[in-house]
């Protein structure tokens, strides 16, 4: 019974930490470089076979290692961004038509990691 409850319970967990990591963020911003960040100054990128279609080509293994920088339906959107319709539906934050994501290998502010990876994923740039 004791190991059911406590299974139970990090199950309960898991979903919250999911729904967090899931939840809208603010819009992005631009930092001294013009390099487009998001909430806590983390890097965002953009995706080569995204274009700038407004469409995400990104999902599944793809999203896991390359978060969507999620939006609410309720943000106003300016000064070039938007928020786009993923394919399960969730909204996205893009830039001049290019869906914005975080790279998981990451880990603090100002951060690049994901820069260059595979020749298709770069900083996102305000320009």
């Amino acid at each position: 019974m004791k190991r059911s409850l406590f299974l139970s319970g990090w199950l309960v967990v898991g979903a919250m930490m999911m729904a967090l990591a899931m939840a809208a963020q603010p819009p992005p911003t631009a930092n001294a470089q013009h390099q487009l960040v998001g909430a806590r100054g983390m890097t965002l990128y953009v995706f080569d076979a995204d274009g700038d279609s407004g469409r995400s080509e990104c999902s599944g293994p793809c999203a896991s290692l390359w978060p969507p920088y999620a939006a609410d339906a309720n943000v106003t959107a300016s000064e070039g961004f938007s928020v786009t319709a993923r394919p399960d539906h969730s909204l996205q934050w893009a830039f001049k038509g290019h869906p914005l994501y975080r790279y998981a290998g990451d880990a603090k502010p100002g951060d690049q990691r994901g820069d260059g990876i595979n020749g298709t994923w770069h900083i996102a740039l305000m320009h």
